[in-house]
């Protein structure tokens, strides 16, 4: 036993390896900075050390670029920032140049910068340079991988050259974190794109096969006297908005306050003073028959910058945060709510986060929501014999849904070994009055071994709230590992939760009471064959039992194949077998004491994507679905296609066609328990998206961008229903029908769900981090029974509809403390 204890410590903890030989950038510092406009003709870039030689890892690893497409990087420093020259050698007929906006790569050459304060392997800060000028930024780590959502300020510069191009970069001190040493050893990596070609690389060679991209920075040495200085920055905004729906027309100015604010060197404090999220993008809605909510990406920026540390264990779902009210009123039969909100106000959010020298990350978020009240109306017939009239009677009362409410987050992760983690996250959402309180705490354990080819994860979770019945507390587990390097690799891992473990106050979670075991195995190419660049195949196996009862529910067997050509066309197929009697204990909502039955599920999907680089690209998808069931008859078409026309370097267009057809699903009857029957219908779904996105930039720096969508869902049920029965069969029911299910006339579960959203904005980066957006937006919404209406009666109908129009404008200013501190000094001098 003590033998084997012994091993499995080698294998994660203690086990060491010859580091690998990393080059070292000696730099220098400058007297006098460089001008920033990619002439390299400054004293800061003579006599310093060149990176050059740089080798490529995708997709031919190891091989060192040819003299003609060689890179020459310069770097210098001052007490401000500091400073990158490259000099990109290539055929300038191979550079490719998209003009795009912030952090969209497109179809560009780029050259990016990676820097490591912490030199730790494990939290990279990245600048990215394109070829057309647009620059890009992420924070990265293992567990996160690349945060675009994070946004710093810096200056870039780019000239074409007639043998290829050069960049000129100054990276302010502000944007990064570091502590105050004399003599620190940073990580450092310079990272190539050629995007003709999809080749890449690095000046300190990466070995794909295994580890993060952080093991493999080269380090940087020669930084004396540099002082982290004061990060106070402010983010003032002003906002004007007008809308108009249903003939009344409303206007709206705001204006407020971002703050970042650098407590400590490795500490910064972010803060969203009166928030505005007018302009935040619109949500993907569809018609949600199933038992689980419709999960939605998060649209404002302050959610989606600088949350590496909050999303530890997958327990925060920000658009928990003024989302809709945590509860609907109750209300008499002759009365109506008339104003029920579709979200509450956001009052402030504040965030701190940052990471010591020695590994350990702390993060803290806050966030406060206003209390949010509806109107109900009662209504009363009120009959006086005397006069043998009926008078009515309206009255009013408020009565509310969402008390002010307070969301917390707090996160411990340390961080060792330059592949290991140990994290500790609590979230806390607590409620005014007798409203719902939640509290959830997770301890995480993510191991890697020196080697970095074995890893292993655990997780322990308990989840406690409190509402009107009490308190109830539950319970989640997960532990799993294998091999994670090399070309041959597997897994396998078993998770538990029971009946009463519940995080969706400020997380998301579709199931609970479930305890799964899946395995997988894959087989990844990492040097081209004759045909392919690269390739990929998998097979998974997931076993799943309800915990309680402790009963069988599904067992599923998924496979994939996807693959690049030499042509940059990309291809794949997958498949998913559910093979026997599968067990679905949420389809007929009853608190797991019912189960739905269905056998052999099968599903097979292809799909292409052609090489982007070209004019006209085209991404196709299509896929089969069935039961191998005598007694059902269902069937399962679904194809969408998406051409892509980069009309030139500045315009592109992408149009994108969904059908996906079903005939015979059997479903739950939403809302329908009629004499303790649980309710199931047979029905036809076919559900139509139709899509466009343009983009036509000026340059780097504004640009205009639309997107609109179409949505439309038509779902016809059979008359006869069906009652759900304890075996899991359903019967067929001689007395309950669509059109008595709900003894109301005019009801039917029938339904034709269409919206349509159309975005046009202008957006101008007319200085660092400073920006003027313009936005027109119309919304249209519309339901109704009419299913078996056609594509186009459903879409004229839909144009009938009170259609919502806005028209926003928003300016935001970027004011940094440190500059106007200096410009202060030189006008006092």
């Amino acid at each position: 036993m003590k033998y084997t204890l012994y091993i499995l410590l080698n294998l994660f903890i203690i086990s060491n390896i010859n580091a690998q030989d990393k080059k070292t950038y000696y730099i220098n510092r400058t007297e006098i900075a460089p001008k920033i406009d990619a002439i390299l003709d400054d004293n800061a870039w003579k006599d310093v050390q060149v990176a050059t030689n740089f080798i490529e890892f995708r997709p031919n690893p190891g091989t060192v670029n040819a003299e003609e497409k060689r890179t020459e990087v310069k770097m210098s420093y001052d007490n401000d920032a500091i400073y990158i020259s490259a000099y990109l050698y290539d055929n300038p007929e191979d550079i490719m140049t998209q003009f795009t906006q912030r952090d969209d790569f497109g179809q560009s050459d780029f050259f990016g910068i990676i820097f490591n304060p912490n030199n730790d392997a494990q939290n990279n800060t990245e600048f990215f340079v394109f070829s057309s000028g647009t620059q890009a930024d992420a924070v990265e780590s293992p567990s996160n991988g690349e945060d675009f959502g994070w946004n710093a300020v810096w200056e870039s510069s780019v000239k074409m050259q007639d043998n290829g191009w050069i960049v000129e970069v100054k990276i302010p001190y502000q944007a990064l974190r570091f502590t105050q040493q004399e003599n620190p050893t940073w990580g450092i990596q310079f990272h190539r794109h050629f995007r003709k070609t999809r080749s890449q690389s690095t000046w300190n060679p990466i070995d794909v096969t295994k580890g993060n991209v952080g093991l493999y920075n080269a380090e940087l040495k020669g930084l004396t006297n540099i002082k982290p200085p004061v990060r106070l920055s402010f983010y003032p905004y002003a906002s004007y908005l007008v809308s108009d729906f249903d003939n009344e027309t409303e206007s709206d100015f705001a204006a407020g306050l971002d703050v970042k604010y650098g407590i400590t060197e490795s500490f910064t404090l972010d803060a969203t003073l009166i928030p505005d999220f007018s302009q935040a993008g619109f949500d993907n809605v569809i018609l949600n028959l199933g038992p689980f909510e419709q999960q939605f990406a998060e649209q404002r920026q302050f959610f989606t910058e600088g949350i590496d540390l909050f999303n530890k264990g997958n327990l925060f779902y920000s658009r928990r945060v003024g989302d809709s009210p945590s509860t609907y009123p109750n209300i008499t039969e002759n009365e109506e709510v008339i104003d029920y909100p579709d979200k509450v106000q956001l009052l402030n959010a504040v965030k701190v986060s940052g990471r010591t020298k020695k590994g350990l990350g702390i993060g803290f978020f806050n966030a406060i929501t206003e209390k949010t009240e509806v109107n109900i109306l009662k209504t009363e017939d009120l009959f006086d014999a005397n006069t043998n009239t009926t008078e009515t009677l309206i009255s009013k009362r408020k009565e509310t849904v969402e008390p002010l409410a307070n969301y917390n987050i707090m996160v411990l992760d340390q961080q060792f070994n330059k592949n290991s983690s140990v994290t500790l996250i609590n979230t806390n959402v607590t409620r005014n009055n007798n409203f719902r309180d939640a509290n959830v705490t997770g301890l995480l354990v993510d191991l890697v071994n020196k080697q970095n080819t074995y890893g292993l994860t655990a997780e322990a979770k308990m989840s406690t709230f409190n509402d009107e019945l009490g308190r109830e507390s539950g319970y989640s587990t997960q532990i799993g590992g294998g091999k994670i390097g090399g070309n041959f690799r597997y897994n396998a891992s078993y998770s538990f939760a029971d009946k009463n473990y519940d995080i969706n106050d400020l997380g998301i979670l579709f199931r609970n009471n479930y305890q799964n075991i899946n395995t997988n195995f894959s087989y990844r190419s990492f040097k081209p064959t004759k045909t392919l660049n690269n390739y990929y195949t998998g097979l998974y196996f997931q076993y799943n039992r309800i915990y309680d009862p402790n009963e069988f529910s599904s067992f599923t067997i998924n496979g994939e194949f996807n693959a690049t050509n030499k042509k940059l066309h990309s291809f794949g197929t997958n498949f998913e077998i559910n093979p026997g009697e599968q067990y679905d204990y949420f389809e007929p909502r009853n608190n797991f004491n019912s189960f739905f039955t269905t056998k052999n599920y099968y599903r097979h999907n292809m799909w292409i994507s052609s090489n982007y680089n070209n004019f006209f690209a085209l991404d196709a998808n299509l896929g089969y679905a069935t039961l191998f069931d005598d007694s059902r008859n269902f069937n399962n078409i679904y194809f969408s296609v998406s051409p892509r026309f980069k009309f030139n370097e500045r315009f592109l267009l992408v149009l994108e066609f969904e059908r996906d057809e079903q005939r015979g699903d059997i479903g739950y009857v939403n809302g329908q328990n009629i004499d303790g029957e649980i309710v199931f219908g047979d029905r036809d779904r076919t559900d139509i998206e139709s899509s466009i996105s343009a983009s036509y930039n000026f340059n780097s720096y504004h640009g205009l961008n639309l997107t609109f969508r179409n949505y439309l869902s038509r779902v016809t049920y059979k008359n006869k229903l069906f009652t759900l029965q304890e075996d899991g069969s359903l019967n067929q029911s001689e007395t309950i029908t669509k059109s008595n299910v709900n003894n109301d006339p005019n009801f039917s579960p029938d339904a034709n769900f269409n919206t349509w959203n159309l975005d046009l904005g202008y957006t101008w980066q007319f200085a660092p981090g400073s920006q003027l957006t313009a936005l027109y937006r119309n919304q249209i919404f519309n339901f109704s029974n009419a299913s078996q209406d056609s594509f186009f009666d459903s879409l004229d109908d839909l144009l009938k509809e009170e259609q919502r129009n806005t028209l926003s404008l928003r300016l935001v200013y970027f004011i940094d403390y440190v500059s106007i501190k200096k410009l202060l000094q030189r006008k006092n001098s």
